[in-house]
């Protein structure tokens, strides 16, 4: 297994541009930040791993690993790497920094991910999203590709087992009520009225066909930084610093899988499936099997909820219900704070926000603050296990980990 020595997340309601920041400062930021809070020293990390997606249209910056020694000289010559698959590019990073440790080339690693966003106007950062699609060959006549392409999956969901907006709704106000409790939400003091998670056309305006726009995660400017270590040195490291088991945890198990570009060649392909995306449903599974757990022993989930549609296909594709009967579980209160497994507590994309390339790599440490009693007002009560969901493109990559307390049994 690797431990999770901790990290660091930033405010995701700033706006990096108008504070004349570039995405070398939000680097800066991060890595300093978690340095900071974790008590490790630069010469501790021995490879550096960047999750982003866009910085090449959105900052007009590649070969992000170069920003470690660019941030930080006594961090020249570190080994690092870059990793994209769009909104699951921070959990590529995460799968690859992993690799490296189970392997023996090191002990430890620093994982980053990073993304400006907010630095354009929205019908260009739409396009620039859009890499992501099958480009010349789906969502051609979309104004904004995404709300599109889950809009299609909800007519999907809707064809195959019925579909209720309301059960949406309902997702999106949990997710913006758990965003309330967290202080780094980029809606945390978002105002809303009786009408806003309605079909109102003023109130929650269509963006694209089925979605509106309380259906939609943000656009968001952020970063999050994690620390992995193998269990050898991140055990004596703690002893050193005097600091108990409890506060690490370990990804006990990990799944990734991933499917074809277009959305509607994976749509057409499941079509006698049991799930409308067999792929994410294997990754999950994989993630449980790895870690010798079923869903019984998960006490927390933090999936990707780009859209509240996405939220709603992970539900059945976790297991909380047969496919197509999410609903069951959201009228239930199941996913809600207090219920028998809430999903984001953090607030999710919707809530917290989307900062795409550092997604992944956010999810990993709300895992690990949950597991480890740290995650503050948004805490899940008694919480040991947590898995996530992490989704790139219309499911193209699928990753999940299931994320521990170390001294769990």
């Amino acid at each position: 297994m690797v431990t999770i020595i901790g990290g660091w997340q930033s405010d995701f309601s700033r706006n990096w541009a108008r504070e004349g920041n570039e995405i070398a400062d939000g680097f800066a930021e991060a890595l300093a930040r978690g340095l900071e809070e974790t008590g490790l020293e630069p010469s501790d990390i021995q490879t550096g791993h960047v999750g982003n997606f866009v910085a090449d249209m959105f900052a007009k910056q590649g070969l992000l690993g170069g920003l470690f020694a660019q941030v930080h000289p006594e961090l020249d010559g570190l080994p690092t790497s870059r990793h994209e698959a769009a909104c699951a590019s921070g959990s590529m990073a995460v799968l690859a920094a992993s690799a490296e440790i189970e392997a023996g080339r090191y002990d430890t690693a620093c994982v980053l991910g990073i993304e400006l966003m907010r630095n354009v106007p929205g019908q260009q950062a739409a396009e620039n999203l859009g890499a992501a699609i099958w480009q010349g060959h789906e969502l051609q006549d979309a104004v904004f590709p995404w709300p599109r392409a889950f809009s299609d999956l909800a007519e999907e969901y809707e064809k195959r087992y019925g579909l209720d907006y309301a059960h949406l709704m309902q997702i999106s106000q949990v997710n913006f009520a758990n965003g309330r409790r967290n202080p780094n939400a980029q809606t945390r003091g978002w105002q809303f009225t009786d009408k806003s998670f309605t079909a109102c056309d003023e109130a929650n305006p269509v963006v694209e066909g089925r979605t509106r726009k309380m259906d939609c995660g943000q656009v968001t400017d952020g970063a999050a930084v994690i620390f992995l270590a193998s269990d050898e040195w991140a055990a004596e490291w703690a002893r050193k610093q005097g600091r108990s088991v409890e506060s690490l945890s370990r990804i006990a198990g990990w799944g990734h899988r991933s499917a074809p570009l277009s959305y509607r060649s994976k749509v057409k392909a499941s079509a006698d499936e049991t799930y409308v995306f067999p792929q994410v449903r294997r990754a999950i599974l994989e993630a449980r099997e790895r870690a010798g757990i079923d869903l019984a022993q998960i006490d927390a989930i933090e999936t990707h909820d780009c859209f509240a549609m996405t939220e709603y296909m992970a539900i059945d594709h976790l297991g909380l219900t047969a496919p197509g009967e999410s609903w069951k579980a959201i009228e239930e209160g199941v996913i809600e704070m207090g219920g028998r497994l809430p999903i984001n507590a953090s607030g999710g994309l919707i809530g917290l926000g989307h900062p795409v390339g550092a997604t992944g790599v956010r999810m990993l440490l709300d895992a690990h603050k949950q597991v480890t009693g740290t995650a503050g007002d948004y805490q899940v009560e008694g919480a040991k296990r947590v898995q996530t969901l992490n989704i790139g493109g219309s499911t193209t990559t699928t990753a999940s980990f299931v994320v521990e307390n170390a001294q769990a049994a």
